[in-house]
């Protein structure tokens, strides 16, 4: 049996911040059999504290580090890299964990453009981002998702009027990144070999997980169908209709 557990969280344990019907009894049996369990979103703009809240109000009892975002993966990320200013495209969740990791956020003489995602996207951002990408300034970026569920601008989104400017490309921390997995079992202190992932996009969750040598579940209460599965080159290890039924674990 895999004790430890990657799991998503929109689509898979809320909708919005409803419970998907369930979802809190299988988030307790983990955290009661002691399986170590991480929930890792491509979703910037929350620190680890907003997720437990947002979990406490749809009545699930979470520890803190149990959360790890992507704005954490790309804080985790520069820091292992040459340069410690970044020009930020984001909002307060990014910057915090990029002070945390020791970045100076300026717009003067940047080493990194990092866009996570916000609703406060102007022309100013995106000018001053493609000039410093423009003269050299490494382009990062914490998601590749190009919008919500009620077609709300992305990270993708965002930068895709930078990456036209200057035709250079993100690099892409979270999702489906197998960097972001790899990050997420370091922090776990696990191995790919006894971890599961769990997700409900075939293009990011189990696709992360693919690449990154992990047994795969998807299930079908988010954003990818059963008709979505033979489309893909790849197929999850295991469907379940909602994480209540799995039964893997």
């Amino acid at each position: 049996m895999k004790k430890n557990v990657i799991c998503d969280i929109d689509g898979v344990i809320l909708h919005n911040n409803d419970l998907i019907p369930g979802a809190d009894r299988f988030v307790h049996r983990l955290l009661e059999q002691g399986s170590k369990l991480l929930f890792l979103t491509n979703y910037p703009a929350q620190t680890q504290k907003d997720l437990q809240n947002r979990f406490r109000s749809a009545g699930i009892e979470v520890p803190e580090e149990c959360f790890y975002t992507s704005a954490m993966g790309t804080a985790d990320f520069l820091k292992r890299q040459d340069g410690k200013k970044a020009y930020v495209i984001g909002e307060g969740a990014l910057t915090h964990e990029l002070y945390k990791a020791g970045f100076t956020i300026t717009d003067i003489d940047p080493d990194f453009v990092v866009v996570g995602e916000t609703r406060n996207y102007n022309w100013t951002m995106m000018q001053q981002g493609a000039k410093f990408v423009d003269q050299g300034a490494r382009f990062i970026a914490t998601n590749p998702d190009t919008h919500g569920p009620l077609m709300y601008p992305a990270c993708g989104a965002l930068c895709a009027p930078i990456e036209r400017m200057t035709g250079k490309k993100p690099f892409y921390v979270g999702k489906p990144s197998a960097w972001i997995i790899r990050a997420a079992l370091n922090r776990m202190e696990a191995h790919s070999d006894d971890t599961i992932i769990i997700g409900d996009n075939l293009r990011t969750d189990i696709l992360a997980g693919f690449q990154a040598g992990l047994e795969t579940v998807l299930v079908l209460s988010g954003v990818s169908k059963v008709a979505d599965i033979d489309r893909m080159p790849f197929r999850p290890n295991h469907i379940f209709d909602s994480v209540v039924d799995i039964d893997i674990v």
